[in-house]
């Protein structure tokens, strides 16, 4: 196949799922029309009205535990193929987790360091 043919798939590709997701998104439009109903559009919470507005802006300093939680969570992501690979190479595997795992650790010392995990 060459450059061309590569791309022009590529495309056929996207022009197909944006159509399949328009297609599916009229169906579900002309299937199930929803009824406006008076309490549908209340904020509730646990069956009562919420006290707080509904959209309230969260304080800057939780993004560095959002931040933190994603590279712990890129990190088992990352684990579970490395364990299934890690068999077959053995000890290199094992070197770049701990490179891996090393540069994640410094980077949560250098959190803890500038407080980012001290409760406020």
């Amino acid at each position: 196949m060459n450059e061309l043919t590569e791309y022009a798939l590529l495309l056929g590709l996207v022009a197909g799922a944006f159509g399949l997701v328009v297609s599916l998104h009229g169906l579900a439009r002309a299937i199930g029309r929803s009824r406006r109903e008076a309490g549908k559009d209340i904020p509730a919470t646990a069956g009562s009205l919420a006290r707080d507005p509904v959209w309230v802006r969260y304080h800057a300093r939780y993004y560095g535990y959002a931040l933190l939680f994603l590279a712990f969570d890129m990190e088992m992501a990352y684990m579970y193929p490395w364990a299934v690979v890690y068999k077959q190479e053995g000890l290199v595997a094992l070197l770049d987790m701990g490179v891996f795992l090393a540069i994640l650790f410094l980077g949560l010392l250098y959190g803890w360091s500038q407080g980012a995990l001290r409760r406020q």
